[in-house]
């Protein structure tokens, strides 16, 4: 009779049996209360985050009650992992599908971030693998086995497990800095004590925060000495400082902006030949949408050394000049009420203040008016305005006989002078021109 013993192999007796079995129940109860909770659970969750969160975090709300499946689903398991110990049969078991759990809420949360899908279901790779490896007890194995293979470079040698361990903090950081400036974010827009521009410097501030943090929170995880790197972080800080000399001052220059508030979000500015209102204040540049539809990007820097005109700076209200010009042979009086008329009639002239009609000078052949209008809201164009008043006052001239004068050229001939007086002409041409402009 063949013995498997004979050859190595060890057959679980009828108690190991017994605890598989017991093991494998605890498991489908485990998941079975998961799917429970992700079904009932589940729409509350993605409710409550969706009216606390909002938009901010969009990937996670559709998603919240495979989440919350999988995380209560792992939370069980976790707990039957560690309150026995289990023979191996019974731990693989509970370890697999402690992994398979685990790794399917990682990549459920990781995709709700919008991270791309190979990293996703990489890391979730590098998490079940890992959990199994340690719920069989052979989790050091694996490490070592990734450690042998490597080479090494100086004192440091790099391996299959560095190069595993590096991708895992930083896509693990990369993920938890994203979803913190996403809920601080939100959280500090929500915020009523700050206005605009106060909320928009604490989430770049914030954002910037989270990113040192991060940094050298993985720079501890990960073990790296960074006084080794003192010298030639010195001399690459240099070079960098020469060569991002731009970036870093436009990055000053924007985080001076929104301290000073002299440009926000919303503001009516011209720069140069850029007319339009302030999208957003990024890093680099401001973000200027014109009437046209053309964002214009214009450096930070641009704004703290060049003279900008601001429309909404302490006020929104806008005055427009509307230049007109009316016939001298027309009754002024008239002509200027009706001009008054044609302002108050259209609708994004302001009421308060009122508009006003200003005789500027006698032209040449016309009297020279400016219609005098206020605007609240110049992010909407200043041509519109001047065109539907324009429009208004051409009908209203036609109907009371008002006259819009155009320019007119006259020419007056003189008879040559007497033939006897031919040495004269010269002088004669100095006293009587050939042609000349009149009234």
């Amino acid at each position: 009779m063949i013995r498997l013993a004979d050859y190595g192999i060890v057959v679980p007796g009828w108690p190991d049996l017994l605890e598989a079995g017991i093991a494998a129940a605890l498991v489908l109860v485990a998941l079975l209360l998961g799917w429970l909770a992700g079904r009932r659970l589940g729409p509350a969750v993605a409710t409550f985050w969706g009216t606390r969160v909002g938009s901010a975090v969009e990937g996670l709300g559709p998603r919240m009650c495979q989440i919350v499946r999988h995380g209560s689903a792992a939370a069980l398991l976790a707990i039957v992992a560690g309150g026995y110990a289990w023979h191996p049969l019974s731990a693989f078991g509970i370890g697999f599908a402690l992994g398979a759990a685990t790794a399917k809420l990682t990549i459920d949360v990781l995709r709700g971030l919008h991270l791309p899908r190979w990293a996703a279901w990489g890391i979730g790779a590098v998490v079940f693998v890992a959990l199994l490896s340690n719920a069989l007890g052979g989790f050091d194995n694996v490490t070592t086995a990734l450690e042998r293979i490597g080479f090494d470079v100086g004192r440091r040698r790099l391996s299959l497990l560095s190069v595993v361990s590096v991708a895992v903090v930083a896509i693990g950081l990369y993920a938890l800095v994203r979803l913190a400036n996403r809920l601080v974010g939100h959280s500090i827009g929500q915020a009523k004590t700050l206005d605009a521009t106060q909320k928009l410097l604490a989430q770049k501030l914030a954002a910037i925060g989270a990113v040192v943090i991060a940094f050298f929170f993985g720079i501890d995880l990960l073990g790296i000495d960074l006084t080794t790197f003192a010298v030639f972080s010195g001399g690459l800080g240099l070079a960098i400082g020469f060569g991002l000399q731009k970036t870093v001052g436009n990055l000053i220059a924007g985080i001076i902006l929104l301290m000073d508030r002299s440009i926000k979000p919303g503001d009516v500015i011209v720069v140069g030949e850029s007319f339009g209102w302030v999208n957003k204040i990024g890093v680099r540049a401001v973000s200027v949408i014109t009437r046209d539809g053309k964002e214009h990007l214009i450096p930070n820097e641009n704004l703290m050394t060049q003279e900008v005109e601001n429309w909404s700076f302490t006020d929104r209200n806008v005055r427009v000049r509307i230049p007109v010009k009316v016939g001298y042979e027309s009754d002024l009086k008239l002509a200027q009420s009706l001009m008054l008329r044609a302002a108050s009639e259209s609708p994004r002239v302001l009421k308060s203040p009122k508009p006003n009609v200003w005789l500027t000078s006698y032209g040449d052949y016309a009297a020279e008016h400016d219609i005098l209008v206020w605007i609240s809201d110049p992010e909407s164009g200043v041509g519109n305005v001047r065109s539907d008043v324009l429009n208004r006052l051409w009908l209203l001239f036609k109907e009371h006989g008002i006259v819009i004068p155009v320019p007119r050229r006259e020419m007056i001939l003189r008879e040559p002078a007497a033939a006897a007086g031919i040495a004269a002409a010269p002088a004669a041409q100095a006293d009587f021109p050939a042609a000349k402009d009149t009234d």
